[in-house]
């Protein structure tokens, strides 16, 4: 019976994990759901109100400013730990 081969590669072996979890902020949660709830409510006051509220003078630009409230609120979700 042939002789198996040595393995010539080192066995892999992973990098030590960190002792301390990394914990996310303790702000971090309020102000991701803020922004959520802030961007929500801004498009569904857009919307109900015929487009005068929530500033009259920002046009069709209200959505963008919903829009970025909301999307903040999901970058920040990203982070959160």
């Amino acid at each position: 019976m042939p002789k198996s081969r040595v393995r010539s590669k080192a066995v892999y072996t992973p990098p030590p994990r960190s002792a301390k979890a990394k914990v996310s902020p303790p702000w971090l949660a309020p102000v991701m759901l803020g922004s959520l709830i802030v961007g929500l409510v801004w498009i569904v006051v857009f919307y109900v109100s015929q487009q005068k509220w929530p500033v009259s003078a920002l046009g069709s630009w209200n959505l963008v400013v919903g829009f970025a409230f909301l999307v903040a609120g999901v970058v920040l979700s990203t982070k959160w730990r």
